[in-house]
């Protein structure tokens, strides 16, 4: 099977698209910010039932990608949280450690990456700034919008490239 013959790709984000973060975001409203604490934190996530079943139908007629502003040195323990909680196996996208760009520039750039010579059905994502950066650049996106939002989160993920 060549690469534009496979089965298009459903692109999913983590947290608070399927992993819901709420309890660790106190980590992110004191100053400095505690990351090391807010990603060690990770693992004890719960699922966002709306996202989980999403991705479990989407892997019905899609393949499943993960991209997440997650950094790299997270990546085990992103994977075990991924198996336990049931989700469709798929290669998951992370940020470089050092890599502080917003995540509307760096989910975008490996959007585009994937779209080449595959069909990305859709993203879904709950950081309005990547839906809205994924829409003007051509794809299809699924707001992810069943967890709190969290002002300090989103501060985070625009002005500091961490998540």
């Amino acid at each position: 099977m060549t690469e534009s013959s496979a089965r298009p790709i459903a692109v999913f984000d983590i947290d608070n698209t399927l992993a819901d973060t709420a309890h660790r975001q106190r980590f992110l409203e004191s100053k400095p910010r505690d990351w090391d604490a807010f990603f060690a934190a990770a693992p004890h996530d719960p699922p966002l039932a709306e996202g989980i079943a999403l991705a479990v139908a989407s892997a019905e007629e899609c393949e499943i990608v993960y991209l997440t502003g997650r950094p790299e040195r997270c990546r085990r323990d992103t994977l075990g949280w991924l198996e336990a909680h049931g989700l469709p196996e798929g290669h998951v996208h992370m940020r470089r450690n050092a890599d502080r760009r917003p995540a509307r520039h760096t989910k975008l750039e490996i959007l585009r990456r994937l779209a080449q010579g595959r069909s990305v059905r859709f993203l879904v994502d709950d950081d309005e700034l990547v839906c809205d950066a994924a829409e003007r650049a051509g794809f299809t996106v699924v707001r992810a919008r069943w967890a709190d939002r969290s002002a300090a989160l989103e501060e985070a993920q625009e002005g500091e490239g961490r998540t």
